[in-house]
């Protein structure tokens, strides 16, 4: 994190987080603790997620993350993991959009093609959120919000 001033001001706010009974009652600290890491190169799926979830033990291993300079998820996933993992989210989203086109609620006169906002899906379960989120750092993939992704653009 280029700002010190912001990771003390992140660990105030999770201190202000750890002091309700319920974490997710606190919503401007979360407002704040989502501002404050969108300025930071963590990848920003992972930001949505921990935030959204109201997550706070996501919220201390990316502040971990960012006092020890871990670079990402990625140098910890053995490269060969992820070539796979992103071949079956290829696959699985190939196949989900064969699905959705061979429905019978498509007109015959029309083109039957999906439009590009549908094309969002879960991705298999076989690897854990680590492997997208790490997918998703290195730009292969899309994180939407909701634990669905796309491929870029």
């Amino acid at each position: 994190m280029s700002d010190p001033t912001d990771l003390a001001k992140l660990d105030e706010l999770l201190e202000a987080i750890r002091g309700y009974d319920d974490p997710r009652r606190a919503a401007s600290e979360w407002k704040q603790v989502y501002r404050l890491l969108g300025k930071t190169e963590l990848p920003s799926g992972r930001v949505t997620a921990v935030v959204g979830m109201r997550d706070v033990p996501g919220l201390v291993e990316l502040l971990e993350r960012l006092r020890g300079g871990d670079a990402g998820p990625e140098h910890q996933i053995d490269p060969e993991t992820l070539r796979k993992a992103l071949h079956a989210f290829r696959k699985r989203l190939k196949l989900t959009v064969l699905d959705e086109e061979s429905k019978l609620g498509r007109g015959p006169l029309s083109k039957g093609a999906v439009s590009r906002e549908d094309r969002a899906i879960s991705p298999p379960v076989e690897w854990p959120e680590e492997v997208w989120q790490a997918l998703v750092h290195q730009g292969k993939l899309r994180y939407l919000g909701h634990g669905l992704y796309d491929l870029p653009t």
